[in-house]
């Protein structure tokens, strides 16, 4: 079977809690068309490079897809009508790669940087 990166931007005024479940919603449009979602991360509120639909930030999600050409078509007409989503892109990959994406790795990393910066502040004092 094929295998995709799927990628959603949702809009800034939905909840983190709204977002899961509109990624679970999705999930289950490929799982129906006998479809398996291999990997799915939410990359949080982040900014956009430009207005999009007058929102200038989004909620980034990331879904690995196994599934035929079908359940693909299919999602991505369920993200048209659907009003909270504003942008996605489906990839055809060679293979999925089972890290953490670059961008949960760049926010850990950030996450470790800043808890860094507390310390060295605190042995200031």
């Amino acid at each position: 079977m094929p295998l995709y990166e799927h990628i959603f931007i949702a809009r800034q005024d939905i909840s983190p809690a709204q977002v899961e479940a509109l990624t679970e919603t999705l999930q289950k449009v490929v799982t129906d068309h006998g479809g398996k979602i291999a990997k799915s991360e939410y990359w949080g509120l982040r900014n956009l490079q430009y207005k999009i639909k007058k929102n200038r930030k989004g909620h980034y999600g990331l879904m690995n897809i196994e599934a035929p050409a079908d359940a693909i078509h299919e999602l991505e007409r369920q993200e048209k009508i659907n009003e909270d989503v504003l942008r996605y892109m489906t990839l055809r990959v060679e293979e999925h790669d089972e890290k953490p994406s670059p961008v949960l790795s760049r926010r850990d990393k950030g996450d470790r940087d800043r808890g860094r910066d507390r310390d060295r502040d605190r042995d200031r004092r």
